[in-house]
């Protein structure tokens, strides 16, 4: 099974980090999320364009444009581009419209797909930065 982009559990990384601490640089976010620093500033670039963060020119670092209060899972993942057009499931193409299975699998099966993504969405605009920060040991 294909796994969902970790774009997601990166950007949640790196707003966790600009929360709890200050001076953010993305040479210091790249060393705490253990990966490239062009990745960082790819995905800090996606939060940008969302309007989550900023970076100061130099070496001022990056800080968050609401309260993490302010700022839900649900955000973040919006704002990764997480899925392709909104589409969380994808369902295989080409069915054999001959087979009864086949000629209905899709119609049949996206309403159940659909409701699943629409759950998780709803559990992740449920928490909020803050709260997920809170929580750090």
């Amino acid at each position: 099974m294909k796994q969902i982009s970790t774009r997601f559990s990166i950007a949640v990384h790196i707003l966790s980090l600009i929360a709890v601490s200050s001076n953010c640089t993305g040479d210091f976010i790249a060393g705490s999320v253990n990966t490239n620093p062009v990745v960082i500033r790819r995905i800090m670039g996606m939060l940008k364009k969302a309007g989550l963060l900023d970076v100061r020119a130099g070496v001022g670092g990056a800080f968050l444009l609401k309260s993490p209060e302010q700022i839900t899972l649900l955000d973040i993942y919006r704002a990764v581009n997480v899925t392709k057009e909104d589409q969380l499931f994808r369902i295989h193409d080409d069915s054999n419209v001959q087979c009864p299975v086949g000629r209905n699998i899709e119609w049949v099966l996206q309403s159940e797909l659909k409701e699943a993504q629409s759950a998780m969405e709803q559990r992740l605009a449920q928490t909020t930065l803050s709260q997920l920060t809170a929580r750090f040991k």
